[in-house]
């Protein structure tokens, strides 16, 4: 929903809005001319998911995915991949973004009356963590259970605490690949340097630059090219609004 309104947002201003972190194939739809998706859309994760449920012979699976545009949007190429190995999803369950624990629960012991033990978790980081929490303590992180995490939790497993980390013991997941290069190592070592001196009080050993962090330093390093691109005499600047109307107001937007 966010991503559709900023993409509108810039086909109305004509404004090129270059995004590293929306990954909903169906944003490929809008047929924007000022839109760029500078990562990998979710439907290429999936292959990767299809092939390990192939390999294993799972022949049901049950996603669980968070009920917004970036849960959904993976939903269509998931199926048809699981429907190419002969995998059927017999069920959907999708977890409202701001779930207690109690609808956690509610939602886990559903699953449990039913014949289906492999699930595709498919959310951001927070909400995975409670997910987790509360399927060990019903048992459901026992054997028999199979679970498998999209690399939206994936890429970020170093931010989350040990005690989530140990709920998430025998889960299986996809991870963003990012080749190890002497350039990346040198970037690394800058940005841990740079972040140190910006957070005094903080450990540098509890943070990383993960896939999204990297995409999103290529999209701005894109982006300082491409104005150099068109020249050093180029000006920029911001056209100050009437104050009389909503900042938030579309209209008062002028075109660039």
């Amino acid at each position: 929903m966010q991503a559709s309104f900023v993409v509108n947002l810039g086909d109305q201003a004509h404004v090129p809005i270059l995004s590293f972190s929306a990954t909903s194939p169906s944003l490929a739809s809008l047929r924007s001319s000022y839109f760029f998706q500078i990562t990998q859309t979710d439907s290429y994760q999936v292959r990767a998911i299809r092939d390990l449920v192939e390999c294993f012979g799972w022949r049901q699976v049950v996603p669980i995915y968070v009920d917004d545009t970036y849960g959904e949007g993976v939903i269509p190429s998931l199926i048809d991949a699981l429907q190419e190995v002969d995998a059927h999803v017999p069920y959907r369950s999708v977890i409202p973004p701001s779930a207690t624990d109690n609808e956690i629960g509610e939602e886990l012991y559903k699953l449990i009356t039913m014949q289906t033990r492999v699930f595709i978790v498919h959310m951001m980081p927070n909400l995975s963590s409670s997910l987790f929490s509360k399927a060990k303590e019903i048992g459901m992180m026992s054997e028999g259970y199979v679970w498998i995490i999209t690399n939206g939790v994936g890429n970020r497993l170093w931010s989350m605490r040990p005690i989530q980390q140990n709920a998430m013991q025998g889960v299986l997941g996809v991870e963003t690949e990012v080749p190890k290069t002497v350039e990346l190592n040198k970037f690394q070592m800058r940005w841990r340097r740079q972040f140190q001196q910006d957070n005094p009080t903080m450990n540098v050993i509890d943070v990383d630059c993960d896939a999204f962090s990297l995409r999103a330093y290529d999209a701005a390093f894109a982006l300082a090219l491409a104005i150099e691109e068109v020249g050093m005499n180029t000006s920029f600047g911001f056209q100050k609004i009437n104050d009389s109307f909503n900042s938030t107001d579309l209209d008062t937007f002028k075109v660039s």
